[in-house]
């Protein structure tokens, strides 16, 4: 064992699936862009199956599709003949994945398949085998051998099925002029789709509202602070906006006085405070936060204090 070279073994793997990635540019046909063009026009649904290892690769292939406006529907092909052909419906198309078109499972259940009228595509890596020979496109997935030294075990036929599905995907979603906010609406959970919907109102809302008078003594100002957790007040005269007390501001006031009596929020407050509007996406915030190297901003609406938007609400969103 110590004397195999495991980086040697690594990098002839990568070698081995980025050529057969590079050799499928090669089969990029006429029934590609029908498979593409009919998926574009379809009615009804995608429906992806496989066995093994090439049933795993489908699954991928249904989450790339649906999280990129194509809908689609995973049907293992075991199951299939179980009773899961109840899954397709008569406007659907099924892509059938195998590297070699012969496998039983598929060899039962492409016959059924051809019954229902629906249109079978072959994502397959034997061009002569029964899969290929009666779907009505084929997409060629061939690899010369496997990574696996002994040429068994699926390793460059699944990448090429994976690399065939996703460009199916990004083909798709290419010519439906997919967004960045569309992208956001199937992903609404996610780090993009939170910046393109989550508002500065979401996040400073759940904060409560720290303020106090300028005329508040130091006490009552720290104690403010402490209660929102914030970091931060704003000061607030007749719902004016006057000024921001921040963390640092009471640890600047403890270093230049020595006698902290009668000391008000109107002494030691920061005015002109940075601002924002509270529908405003919460990414600006964090944008701004970035500009001016500060951790909070007032969230405002017409110019009226609304609350506090925090570094913090940011990264727990995962926005950062």
């Amino acid at each position: 064992m110590h004397n195999i070279d495991i980086k040697k073994s690594a990098v002839e793997t990568l070698e081995l699936e980025a050529t057969a990635i590079q050799h499928l540019t090669q089969t990029i046909g006429e029934d590609f862009v029908s498979v593409v063009n009919k998926i574009l026009n379809l009615q009804g649904r995608v429906i992806v199956t496989g066995v093994g290892k090439s049933a795993i690769i489908a699954q991928k292939i249904v989450a790339t599709f649906n999280s990129t406006g194509t809908p689609s529907i995973f049907m293992h092909a075991a199951d299939a003949i179980h009773g899961d052909l109840g899954i397709i419906q008569e406007n659907d198309l099924i892509i059938a994945l195998s590297k070699s078109g012969n496998t039983p499972e598929i060899k039962v259940l492409v016959p059924f398949l051809k019954q229902t009228g629906n249109t079978l595509v072959a994502l397959v890596g034997n061009l002569t085998s029964f899969l290929a020979q009666q779907a009505d496109y084929v997409l060629d997935t061939s690899v010369s051998r496997e990574a696996c030294p002994n040429n068994l075990a699926p390793t460059t036929s699944t990448t090429a099925q994976l690399a065939m599905g996703d460009a199916l995907a990004v083909s798709l979603l290419t010519c439906r002029q997919f967004s960045d906010r569309d992208f956001a609406k199937y992903h609404p959970g996610g780090a993009l789709g939170k910046q393109l919907y989550l508002r500065v109102a979401d996040l400073s809302d759940q904060n409560g509202r720290p303020e106090v008078a300028p005329q508040a003594n130091i006490r009552e100002v720290i104690i403010t602070i402490t209660k929102f957790r914030l970091g931060a007040t704003a000061v607030i005269d007749k719902h004016e906006i006057l000024g921001i007390i921040t963390d640092g501001d009471i640890r600047r006031m403890l270093e230049k006085y020595e006698d902290l009596t009668g000391l008000t929020a109107g002494d030691i407050m920061a005015t002109s405070p940075k601002t924002i509007e509270r529908n405003e996406l919460a990414v600006e915030a964090l944008q701004q936060m970035r500009q001016h190297n500060i951790s909070q901003l007032l969230a405002t609406q017409d110019g009226s204090y609304q609350g506090i938007i925090h570094l913090q609400d940011l990264l727990k969103e995962g926005i950062i």
